[in-house]
């Protein structure tokens, strides 16, 4: 009859239970002490009277108990899961204030007993040492592990520094020397340790007992283990005795009281860990006394002090050596000693409340402290990357604002991404110290925290996508104008500078287009990965586009013709040209529109699907002709030799002789004139140069007139009176020398004609 209760009551236990059949399926444990037989396994689909009633009869009676009370479990804990899911907001903000209260009320109500609890841990311990004898015996006997654990240890240092000295390379000042001299320090420090430790291991076994190594071994662990394999690294990183090779950016001061108080912390925590082990294992756990609370408290304490003291020298080390700095960079410095201490208040506050919530598994395996210690981490592998991007970024390719600008901005690309690639691994270590898994959280997750962790996984590699494709584009357009000699210079010249390449041309439209395809693509990947349908959204974007499209068709005619104008290469970035009256150098490209900037300063838009017709005065060469008037004795030959002359300095000028295509020289005798010759010179230069150049050129052609006694035709209006002589015209009168002036005025009025209409070009 017994049997037959309890197989029908496993039955509908089973039955309730049966969103649980890998629980179901699970060997029973034993509750004595012999191991029990393995129990036998029903699927919940095979659960028949038959089925239950044989399964059942072949098993114990401890296994029938422990079958009912791990059902009783599952069924408690499911309903626990249905009323956490069904409070509200304000339900759940108070369950867990009540959780970070609770630890901290039962603490303080423990607080009397703390004192006592670690005297009666102590005691318990010098007994079952056989007293103090026994536990002066213990302490004497790791002494003299851990002396000849030093001992040999200092022998093997002292062999290697004899075989090899570390030294620095004279004159190597460069990262590398730096990480290769401490690097090697460092790896000596760590043989050491593990020679050290294999030492007082092989000795600890040979002279301890197996009681005795039981408290040695956590013991040696926590308290000389970490604290010396702390001290080697912050030695690396901080190197307190040689400010020359230290990585990051802090005085000696800072150095070394970072450097002692982070082995200090590391100390403490040790301390905590192995102290709770300690009063747990001699008779007093962790719930009598709280002692793990207090001395967790305490490192949390530690790390405000520590980042309230050195924020001077936190702040330096974030903001580093690199002079290349942004804004958002001097704000981070300023921030980091508060956010360090924002991350140790939030770390035990989260402690508090998970201890509230009976989690502690983690936090029994240090989970809260790898999380602490990754986000804490940020100056070093913040001032990592930029020391790195510093160092290892290529030199800066040419010469002028440019040049500098893509540099610069080359720099701070790499940076970003560095930080958003040390984000990503930063958060995949936190999730593997809460055992997390990162393929799991990255699938298709029904909790919020699983969306929430894939929508940041594809903003960051959607965000590393962005500034790699930007500083790919920028690169290349940096290296197309630098390679083009484009500068302020030219953007002041009178017609535009010398013209971009079709590839600078073209680039800034690519890369606007990469950086919204990249935008709308994460983003929606990124939105679907919150558990959010995104088919409305691009049915909506799709309908909202054809609506668009229907309604702002000259948009699109000014897109489709910007597109063939590109395709056509009919402009360039620099080049100066002309469409439908207006004028000016193309400073800017844009999907729907075009920029001119004209010569006087003014500055044009003009949409793709306005140009009738562009006239381009900058593509490939200019060819300039020069006009020169002369009296009509003037022998054309001589000033033949002289432009001639002229051409040939100008192509040994350094200035001039590579912006020339063809050198300067007559035309001889353009025209003829009632003033005198028109003698034309013509030139052939890069577009962008000839104006520089035509200036030389006039004040060279001028000195060379006044040299050779040439001057340039004037125009002179003649009067001649019928019947006087012209030995006669000093003796006119007042009103016959007005007449006269009248005249010539009259005809110099003829000569020039009508006001002409103002001529195409720069004034």
């Amino acid at each position: 009859m017994y049997r037959f209760m309890i197989l029908w009551a496993c039955a509908a236990f089973l039955s309730l239970a049966s969103a649980f059949p890998a629980t179901a399926q699970m060997p029973l444990p034993s509750t004595g002490g012999a191991p029990a037989a393995e129990a036998p396994t029903i699927s919940p689909e095979d659960m028949t009277p038959e089925a239950i009633n044989a399964a059942v009869a072949r098993m114990s009676d401890d296994q029938v108990r422990s079958l009912l009370l791990d059902r009783l479990d599952a069924a408690a804990e499911t309903a626990a899961a249905a009323s956490t899911n069904d409070m509200t907001f304000f339900e759940k903000m108070s369950r867990l204030w009540t959780a970070f209260t609770t630890p901290l009320m039962d603490a303080l109500s423990k607080l009397p007993a703390l004192i006592p609890g670690v005297s009666t841990a102590i005691s318990n311990f010098v007994e079952s040492y056989g007293g103090a004898s026994g536990v002066m015996t213990l302490f004497g006997l790791i002494a003299l592990v851990l002396a000849i654990g030093f001992a040999v240890e200092t022998a093997v240092r002292a062999y290697m520094n004899r075989a090899k000295e570390l030294t620095v390379a004279t004159g190597d000042d460069s990262l590398r020397g730096a990480v290769g001299f401490l690097l090697r320090r460092f790896m000596r420090e760590i043989f050491g340790l593990i020679v050290f430790y294999v030492v007082i291991r092989i000795v600890g076994r040979s002279i301890l007992s197996q009681e005795q190594l039981a408290f040695a071994g956590p013991f040696v662990t926590y308290l000389i283990w970490m604290p010396r394999l702390t001290a080697a690294a912050t030695r690396f990183m901080m190197a307190p005795q040689r400010a020359d090779l230290r990585l990051v950016n802090v005085n000696d001061r800072w150095a070394r009281f970072l450097q002692r108080h982070i082995v200090g912390l590391i100390f403490l925590g040790g301390l905590t860990i192995w102290a709770v082990s300690f009063t747990t294992k001699n008779g007093v756990p962790g719930p009598e006394t709280r002692l793990g609370f207090w001395l967790d408290t305490l490192v949390y304490v530690y790390i405000v002090a520590i980042a309230l003291i050195a924020r001077d020298g936190l702040r330096d080390m974030m903001r580093g050596t690199d002079p290349d700095t942004t804004d958002f960079d001097e704000v981070a410095a300023n921030a980091y000693p508060y956010f360090a201490m924002g991350v140790a208040m939030a770390t035990w506050a989260l402690v508090s409340i998970l201890i509230g919530l009976g989690q502690v598994t983690q936090l029994l395996h240090g989970a809260h402290y790898v999380t602490m210690f990754l986000l804490l981490a940020a100056p070093v592998v913040d001032t990592a990357i930029r020391g790195l991007v510093r160092h290892l970024v290529p030199p800066m390719a040419g010469e002028g604002p440019a040049a500098e600008a893509a540099y610069i901005s080359t720099k701070r690309s790499l940076v970003r991404i560095g930080r958003v690639v040390a984000v990503g691994i930063i958060m995949i270590l936190i999730a593997n110290a809460w055992d997390l898994s990162i393929l799991q959280l990255l699938q298709n997750g029904a909790g919020i925290a699983d969306n929430v962790f894939s929508f940041v996984m594809t903003l960051v590699v959607g965000y590393v996508v962005y500034e790699g494709t930007s500083l790919w584009i920028n690169s290349r357009l940096a290296a197309e104008q630098t390679a083009l000699g484009m500068s302020q210079e030219d953007a002041d010249a009178e017609m535009g500078g010398a013209s971009g390449s079709r590839l600078s041309t073209v680039l800034p439209l690519a890369l606007l287009s990469a950086k919204a395809t990249i935008i709308v693509i994460f983003g929606l990947l990124a939105v679907g990965n919150l558990g959010i349908d995104i088919t409305p959204l691009l049915a909506g974007a799709g309908i909202a586009g054809l609506a668009i499209g229907f309604g702002a068709q000259q948009l699109v005619t000014d897109i489709v013709s910007g597109v063939f104008f590109l395709v056509d290469d009919a402009f360039r970035v620099g080049e100066y040209v002309e469409i439908g009256g207006t004028m000016g150098a193309v400073e800017k490209i844009s999907i729907r529109s075009m920029q001119l900037r004209h010569h006087r300063g003014a500055v044009h838009t003009v949409p793709y699907g306005q140009i009738p017709q562009l006239t381009n005065y900058s593509r490939d060469w200019v060819i300039m002709k020069l006009k020169f008037t002369v009296p009509f004795d003037t022998n054309p030959n001589q000033i033949k030799k002289i432009f001639k002359k002229i051409g040939q300095e100008m192509l040994e000028d350094p200035l001039f002789k590579d912006d020339f295509l063809q050198p300067f020289k007559s035309q001889g005798v353009f025209d003829i004139d009632d003033v005198g010759m028109v003698i034309r010179g013509k030139f052939m230069a890069k577009p962008g140069k000839q104006f520089m150049i035509r200036k030389e050129i006039y004040n060279k052609i001028k000195a060379a007139f006044a040299e050779a006694d040439i001057d340039f035709a004037r125009r002179e209006v003649r009067v001649a009176i019928p019947g006087m002589e012209a030995e006669h015209y000093d003796d006119m009168s007042r009103e016959e020398s007005l007449t006269v002036a009248a005249a010539g005025a009259a005809v110099a009025s003829q000569d020039q004609g009508p006001a002409a209409a103002p001529a195409k070009g720069p004034d």
